[in-house]
């Protein structure tokens, strides 16, 4: 036992990824191929955040789940692949390049009926759904976006989750900005009122884990 979480070297990270990380070939190709796009790379969860979100998918027996920012599709295929036959995932993203990328592994993974993607702001698009009676009816979200607008998608996907549903953030620990008081830019002042907020919000349970670039878990009560 241990009062408090075990620091991740690389050599500890790197047997964890040996010791448990189960990547298909199809999604550990992807990877590569977002890689070459760039800086912009680094908006790709990690192989453990992304098996960690299968296995929750499949524990919440979800049925209807929600992406917003869904980047080249390694994340949507993880959520998706938990999905029983007949589960279907409203992906959210205004790339068309990434896209394209995205629409051509789900293909592949035998996953593009089970894709509804949805291009454009994203904020317009869970309007559209909350608008067409998706209200209370989403099993879990999954918030990868615009730093400065979570909260506002938080909001949103909270609306259009069931009660007992689960909300998925990434990112909330921002690189180690968000501890750091010498940082001070939007995205990170951004995020630390998010944070804040969800400490604060009697509507879910919450637990943020230190996975990937952060975790936070919210289940709506």
């Amino acid at each position: 036992m241990s009062p408090r979480t075990i620091s991740l070297t690389d050599a500890l990270r790197s047997y964890m990824e040996e010791n448990s990380v189960r990547e298909p070939p199809l999604l550990a190709r992807l990877r590569v191929e977002t890689l070459a796009l760039g800086e912009v790379a680094v908006m790709q969860i990690s192989p453990e955040l992304g098996q960690l979100m299968t296995l929750l998918t499949r524990l919440m027996g979800a049925r209807r789940v929600l992406e917003i920012g869904t980047f080249t599709g390694y994340s949507a295929i993880c959520l998706a692949s938990g999905l029983p036959p007949d589960g279907r995932l409203v992906a959210c993203d205004i790339n068309p390049q990434w896209a394209g990328i995205a629409r051509r592994y789900w293909q592949e993974a035998g996953l593009h009926d089970h894709c509804d993607l949805r291009l454009g702001p994203a904020l317009d698009t869970l309007a559209a759904l909350r608008d067409e009676g998706f209200d209370d009816s989403f099993d879990i979200a999954f918030i990868d976006a615009d730093r400065i607008r979570y909260l506002a998608y938080y909001e949103e996907s909270l609306a259009l989750l069931r009660q007992g549903g689960l909300i998925m953030v990434d990112n909330v620990l921002l690189g180690g900005k968000v501890a750091d008081p010498t940082e001070q830019g939007e995205q990170t002042l951004a995020m630390r009122a998010f944070n804040s907020r969800l400490l604060g919000d009697e509507r879910i349970d919450l637990s943020m884990v230190p996975i990937g670039d952060g975790l936070t878990l919210a289940r709506k009560r």
